[in-house]
């Protein structure tokens, strides 16, 4: 893909090119429409689509069932609903791999997130009949990889590369993503309690629908493109270099468990809010998505505190570097998840666990999260050689999808474990790999020539947010 036009050509607004407000706002509907579905999803399958009478109007469930119980055995309805969520999740997080592979080299940026904003559009529209579940999943599950993988680097085409106002500029597109995360679990949980799920999914649909609107009628303010029709030989990789693809290939697994504790929140926790936390508010009984809207507004109000924090530890001479918050980030998310764990030690008169127990472990879990996502994407572009730094991207991205869908996995031992002991195995997981890390950067510094410590993270590496699924 190449850029021939530069950012003056499109004209200017506030210090930044008019295609930055394009594609924020495309990604914030993006994600309003998508984190939206995705915050009542496991709900609306365990409550209403999986009930007696209703699985069976799905078209091609029959098969799917089969499908997924030849690989994991008989599993009741709210262990299918968790595995097929974690599916959904973790193709959610592969296909853009694929998606940014075929507008850069076929149908070009524009198209691809064209196509993906109309796919989406279609699959959320189709979540409002039982029938077309699944059609509906896929569509969404195919849109995601086509918009999301070629609307992310028209950000950077729109910048030289050497344009100081990239940092800025993906850190106001990625805060886009916390805002529709924070945004749309409200919308959408209000929907669902106070009328039906189907007009929920409803809603994610014309979300989406604006999105595509807006996209389009900014096309005039992008960067013009071609798409690629040679791919430039680049240099075989140096012995040093294979060190350094051994040694990220080997932490995957690592980060793998990381996001399966992460992906959890997305997926089972639903489920123990609604069984086990007190909602009322007086006379307001809280939606459990809401939860999830606290989950989206956390990263914002702690990002700013914990850059704070580190320059303060950088002016004192104590360093850390991508390795060491990485381990920071899993132990600290492992704690936030002990407060799950022990919710059963602290519940009201009616026997259920205090509002402020949540809270505070989303407030807890994103600081983890801070720590974690940043350094780890920070560490595979550093630390990957430059030929193959994309590739290897997309190698950490395969952490998401294995996290999510063994997530989908453990989800169904929900039902049938206590939520302490359900909550202690998270935690177990996250705080190992925590550990692990440890244990093995040494190593990992030696083999990637990684300095240590190697101190502040670049400013662009705390903008980048996973695809979350927030």
């Amino acid at each position: 893909m190449t850029n021939s036009t530069s950012s003056a050509q499109v004209g200017n607004l506030f210090g930044h090119p008019r295609g930055l407000v394009v594609l924020a706002g495309t990604e914030l509907w993006d994600r309003i429409s998508f984190s939206g579905m995705q915050a009542i999803l496991v709900l609306y399958m365990v409550e209403q689509l999986f009930a007696p009478g209703h699985a069976t109007a799905i078209a091609g469930f029959p098969w799917l069932k089969a499908a997924i119980e030849g690989m994991f055995g008989e599993l009741s309805a709210q262990g299918l609903a968790t595995q097929i969520f974690g599916f959904y999740v973790g193709f959610s997080y592969l296909t853009p791999l694929f998606g940014g592979m075929i507008g850069d080299r076929w149908i070009g940026r524009r198209l691809g997130v064209t196509l993906g904003a109309l796919l989406m559009t279609a699959g959320h529209f189709c979540m409002a009949f039982e029938a077309s579940f699944l059609l509906a999943l896929l569509l969404i599950i195919l849109g995601a990889g086509f918009l999301r993988g070629n609307l992310t680097p028209q950000v950077a085409e729109l910048y030289a590369p050497e344009d100081s106002r990239r940092a800025t500029a993906f850190q106001i597109y990625a805060s886009m993503v916390a805002i529709g995360a924070f945004i749309s679990p409200l919308i959408t949980g209000w929907l669902s309690q106070a009328f039906d799920w189907h007009v929920a999914f409803t809603f994610a649909g014309f979300g989406m629908l604006v999105g595509l609107l807006w996209y389009m009628a900014g096309q005039r303010f992008l960067p013009e493109e071609k798409v690629a029709v040679a791919q430039v030989a680049s240099e075989p990789l140096s012995r040093q270099d294979w060190r350094a693809v051994i040694a990220l290939t080997a932490i995957v697994p690592l980060c793998t468990l990381f996001w399966v504790a992460q992906a959890q929140i997305w997926n089972s926790y639903n489920l123990w809010v609604r069984d086990h936390v007190d909602l009322k508010i007086g006379g307001l009984t809280v939606p459990v998505p809401w939860l999830q809207a606290v989950d989206g507004l956390s990263p914002l109000l702690a990002v700013p505190l914990l850059l704070l924090w580190w320059k303060r530890r950088e002016r004192a001479g104590v360093k850390a570097d991508e390795l060491v918050r990485m381990a920071i980030g899993c132990f600290i998310f492992g704690a936030a998840v002990l407060l799950l764990a022990s919710g059963g030690m602290v519940l009201n008169d009616q026997g259920k666990v205090l509002l402020m127990m949540p809270i505070a472990f989303h407030l807890m879990s994103n600081v983890g999260w801070i720590y974690f996502s940043p350094s780890a994407n920070s560490l595979f572009t550093g630390a990957a050689p430059g030929g193959i730094r994309g590739t290897m991207v997309g190698i950490y991205t395969l952490s998401y999808f294995f996290g999510s869908v063994i997530s989908g996995r453990l989800g169904s031992l929900y039902e049938y474990w206590s939520p302490a002991h359900f909550w202690l195995l998270h935690a177990g997981l996250v705080s190992f790999a925590g550990i692990a890390l440890l244990a093995i950067a040494p190593w990992l510094r030696r083999m990637t020539r990684r300095a240590e410590p190697e101190g502040a993270l670049p400013a662009d590496a705390i903008a980048i947010l996973p695809e979350t699924a927030t």
